[in-house]
């Protein structure tokens, strides 16, 4: 599934947001982050709102981390998680900005990424893995990233791979 997807990312995280498998174009966007942030285990929020992280690279990181903290919150707020009470306080520490909350009129929030000398415009989808008999696989997600323009598609599509 996720190979299928490229050109496009793909991810696969667990309730904690750590990755459990992507595909190869997650590499367009972890390329320029620190090795200490993709040691296993990777949890792709730190990874995204890190100042060592993709924090620098993307062009609306306040309105980036305002809709990652906000998915954050409102996960916290119906689990009560401790570890994801820890990572929220961790995350709202970094800076890039008060994180608000979305308007209730924002579905999609672009995420606007530097690559090289490109800006890349992506919006994602959340797939939630889920059967009645398997509480481990009902806590996994698939994040598919989309390109919000033409520009970020043929960018993806010229340096795209096909996968064996």
């Amino acid at each position: 599934m996720l190979n299928g997807h490229e050109p496009y990312p793909a991810l696969v995280v667990n309730r904690w947001w750590e990755l459990l498998d992507c595909n190869t174009t997650v590499g367009v966007l972890t390329e320029p982050v620190a090795a200490h942030l993709l040691a296993p285990p990777v949890n792709v929020l730190r990874l995204s709102l890190h100042p060592e992280g993709m924090a620098p690279h993307i062009v609306n990181l306040a309105e980036w981390r305002a809709h990652l903290l906000g998915r954050l919150r409102r996960q916290l707020a119906a689990t009560g998680d401790v570890r994801l009470a820890e990572l929220f306080e961790e995350l709202r520490g970094y800076p890039g900005g008060e994180p608000g909350e979305p308007e209730p009129a924002d579905v999609v929030v672009p995420l606007r990424y530097r690559w090289g000398d490109r800006e890349l415009a992506f919006f994602s989808m959340t797939a939630v893995v889920g059967t009645p008999m398997d509480v481990t696989i009902e806590e996994l997600a698939i994040e598919s990233f989309y390109p919000a323009d033409q520009a970020t598609a043929e960018a993806l599509w010229a340096g795209h791979k096909p996968s064996p």
